[in-house]
């Protein structure tokens, strides 16, 4: 037992990952088990080889292109169901497509564990709700109070505006985001703002896919991988017809192979961390936009608060800040470690 957990709790730390005694099962595991629930399909969250899976129906897709056919239990946000002697919902969380809490109610009491979350709108995905609960395991990613996001909006507006201004000195203009829930959010943010095509690693062209099957509506895309100008062989002339074209790519093409195929281009980040402007520079990109699936340190605190929870365990990112305000608050809080490791921030 680590020191922060007492022999009632419904949610403890396990080798394999977050495990609830009185349901059997464990959350988001990071070893294999044979039962999991999981929150969302991100990599550090959604792992291969588990007996079976339980996940929201809106996350489905998602587990299925990450993970393949497995044994799946898909379930509505809010439709109750049992796993041994614990009654399990799940409720929006806000993250990306599919993202859910955990309610577990057993021994007469509740627990909330969030997954990942953010507060800010998104078209891409169900709202966050908050939930009643006497403990509540949030994560802690930007739980600093430098981290506070602008309108999403307008990053997307200045993205466009980076464009033009890539266009007008012949560049492309290769903004690097995750695969899975950053990108979508920005293809469908440019709705508003240009509703011109936009390229694509194919990384991210998948996870596109899935999501316009889901009924996500976003811009057009292009994979890069196809020719980019018929009629024109060289690969000079294809490298050129990138000029003025928006190209979104995973952080792993930065510095690779794939990035000659642009003759001239400037780079770009979409993420929390661009909010600190070294970060910028550790990233040796020329544009940070500050777009996360995250919440920030306020709406981390107003959600906290939401759920009316006396007791807080806060995972991975910066827990012991959070957890030294939320004490002077009065509420019951400790730091709990765990494997996740917020892809997607």
């Amino acid at each position: 037992m680590s020191a922060n957990e007492r022999p009632d709790d419904l949610v403890v730390v396990r080798p394999e990952g977050l495990y609830c005694p009185p349901g059997d099962f464990y959350i988001d595991p990071w070893r294999p088990v044979a039962r999991a629930v999981v929150t969302h399909g991100h990599g550090d969250h959604a792992r291969p080889d588990m007996g079976e899976y339980h996940t929201s129906a809106a996350g489905l897709p998602i587990l299925r292109w990450r993970l393949g056919e497995r044994r799946y239990n898909a379930y509505d946000y809010g439709a109750p169901f049992r796993l041994g002697a614990a009654t399990v919902s799940l409720h929006p969380a806000g993250h990306v497509l599919g993202s859910a809490q955990v309610r577990i109610e057993a021994r007469g009491r509740v627990w909330v564990v969030s997954g990942d979350y953010k507060r800010q709108s998104d078209p891409t995905c169900a709202a966050f709700e908050p939930v009643a609960c006497d403990t509540f395991v949030t994560e802690a990613t930007f739980a600093l109070p430098i981290y506070r996001w602008p309108d999403t909006r307008d990053e997307v507006a200045q993205i466009a505006q980076w464009r033009e201004r890539c266009a007008e000195r012949g560049e492309a203009a290769v903004l690097c985001c995750y695969a899975l829930g950053k990108a979508q959010r920005v293809l469908a943010e440019l709705r508003a703002v240009d509703d011109r095509p936009v390229w694509t690693h194919g990384a991210i062209e998948a996870g596109v896919q899935v999501y316009r099957e889901a009924g996500v509506a976003m811009v057009d895309t292009r994979p890069v991988a196809e020719q980019p100008a018929p009629g024109r062989s060289s690969a000079a002339a294809a490298r050129d017809a990138f000029a003025g074209e928006l190209v979104l790519a995973p952080p792993s093409a930065l510095g690779s192979a794939w990035m000659r195929r642009f003759r001239d281009a400037q780079t770009g980040f979409a993420s929390g961390w661009m909010r600190v402007r070294g970060n910028r520079r550790r990233r040796n990109v020329d544009r940070g936009f500050v777009i996360s699936d995250h919440a920030d340190w306020p709406a981390l605190l107003a959600s906290i608060r939401a759920t009316g929870a006396q007791r807080v365990l806060a995972t991975h990112g910066r827990a012991d800040a959070l957890v030294r305000v939320l004490r002077e608050d009065g509420i019951d809080a400790a730091a709990l470690a765990t494997g996740f490791e917020g892809e997607g921030a």
